[in-house]
């Protein structure tokens, strides 16, 4: 008698090719908002602070000399009206500081300041736990194929956008 998982494995190879794009699709989408509600929770109840601050303090971090707004707005992929709101707040916070760009008067630089890195340093610990808890239950080949499958997708996505 077949068990369960060789039987959803039967019945996704008789699907047709385009409800398995969709499913796939409805996967990762679902996979994804279930992991970024977690750790919007996470971020909110054990630091007071939310996700697009945290991605716009990562954005920083690996940078440590500098970017200018557009450059962490294009990192993130987001509109730099978007981060303004976000960069303001971290400065008035004492997390980042802002100086005037040395090439062009009219940009500024962005950066962590020593108090923003060490608070970063915590939230990107606690991050990492909290992304390797959700993913115990996947072996370490588990993982290795599905990065092995994403970076395909993401192939498959500037291939397509390309053309």
């Amino acid at each position: 008698m077949p068990n369960k998982a060789q039987t959803a494995l039967d019945k996704q190879e008789q699907m047709p090719r385009r409800k398995m794009a969709l499913r796939n699709w409805l996967g990762l989408l679902t996979s994804s908002q279930l992991i970024e509600k977690r750790v919007r929770e996470r971020f909110r109840k054990e630091f007071d602070t939310t996700l697009p601050r945290f991605d716009v303090m990562a954005a920083l971090e690996r940078e440590p000399k500098g970017q200018s707004m557009g450059e962490v707005s294009r990192w993130l992929l987001v509109s730099s009206g978007n981060v303004t709101g976000i960069m303001s707040r971290l400065v008035a916070d004492g997390l980042v500081t802002r100086t005037q760009s040395e090439s062009d008067r009219r940009s500024h630089l962005v950066r962590l300041s020593r108090k923003g890195r060490t608070e970063f340093e915590r939230m990107s610990l606690s991050h990492e736990k909290w992304i390797r808890k959700m993913l115990t239950g996947m072996t370490r080949q588990e993982m290795a194929a599905l990065d092995g499958l994403l970076k395909r997708v993401k192939v498959c996505l500037a291939r397509e956008e390309a053309s």
